[in-house]
């Protein structure tokens, strides 16, 4: 009764938050900085992404439930179970019974990732990519994961940067009642080939949009200006949800190995607290890679 009642009162609360799309230049802003005031404390966790080639395609030797065991022999503290890696048809129970078995071996969830293109044109292809992103709120929910990471979408030639920002912002908001609603937090990603490849353009669809349960999914390795770590710092005030890689790439450079005692003292001085989610996205094979990151990352963070 009262786990009901407060979900009215919450999806009230949003609504009262939303407002009719308008032109980003003229909206009033939105959420601002996370406010923390307690020193961070964060929480280690790992991202499935980093075993993709394990978990899907033609040499697939894993599955959800496999990655879960391997996590909990690394000493995780949670794992990120990216939706890719799903099967197609799923019902509650299947979910159920991975969080189940996470939870038995001493791990949370700490939220699963989401592909979805919110630039896309009105018409029926978004309104599916909105319905996805519906119904994968739903699934973070049944998994007790606090976090949906979502995408902005893709840059499309002949439609001018505003107008595509103001699609994402009016597809965000009308979403975040039902995550409202379900208890699950969104949040955007800040990710190449779209309208958040920078800070400046990450933090101009965050302040636009309206509404409870949202924030910013930081990934310390898509930012590829001349100062990568400059924008890191720039949007962790913002962050709900870390992903680390372990790789930069500089503007006109090749990829360099991250600083990731640099990255940690980042969120440490933007209060961040919640997890660091590893993502490992390096050509070395993961099997021996993820190990020696994860060893790395908990000396940094404790």
């Amino acid at each position: 009764m009262w786990h009901a009642t407060r979900r009215r009162f919450l999806a009230r609360t949003a609504l009262l938050g939303t407002a009719a799309p308008l032109a980003i230049a003229s909206r009033a802003r939105g959420i601002g900085p996370i406010g923390r005031t307690r020193p961070s404390h964060l929480k280690l966790s790992l991202a499935a992404y980093s075993f993709r080639d394990a978990l899907a395609g033609p040499n697939k030797s894993m599955d959800l439930f496999g990655f879960v065991d391997l996590a909990a022999d690394l000493g995780l503290d949670a794992v990120e179970p990216t939706s890719y890696y799903f099967p197609e048809k799923l019902a509650p129970d299947d979910l159920h019974r991975l969080k189940m078995h996470a939870f038995r071996l001493g791990l949370d969830v700490s939220g699963t990732a989401v592909m979805n293109d919110f630039c896309l044109p009105p018409g029926p292809d978004a309104d599916k990519e909105v319905e996805h992103v519906r119904r994968w709120i739903g699934r973070a929910a049944e998994l007790d994961a606090p976090v949906l990471r979502i995408m902005s979408g893709n840059w499309l030639q002949g439609t001018s940067d505003r107008e595509l920002e103001n699609r994402v912002v009016q597809r965000i908001e009308s979403l975040l009642p039902h995550a409202v609603e379900e208890g699950v937090m969104l949040a955007l990603e800040n990710h190449g080939g779209g309208v958040t490849v920078t800070a400046d353009q990450l933090l101009r669809l965050v302040h636009a949009v309206k509404g409870a349960n949202f924030g910013v999914n930081l990934d310390t390795g898509n930012f590829h200006g001349p100062d990568p770590y400059a924008e890191i710092a720039e949007c962790a005030p913002y962050a709900i949800n870390v992903q680390v890689k372990t790789e930069i790439r500089r503007r006109g450079r090749s990829k360099e190995a991250a600083d990731l005692a640099r990255v940690v003292a980042i969120l440490r001085e933007a209060k961040y607290s919640g997890y660091v989610v590893l993502e490992y996205n390096a050509p070395e094979n993961p099997r021996t890679a993820v190990p020696k990151y994860v060893k790395m990352l908990r000396s940094l963070i404790g």
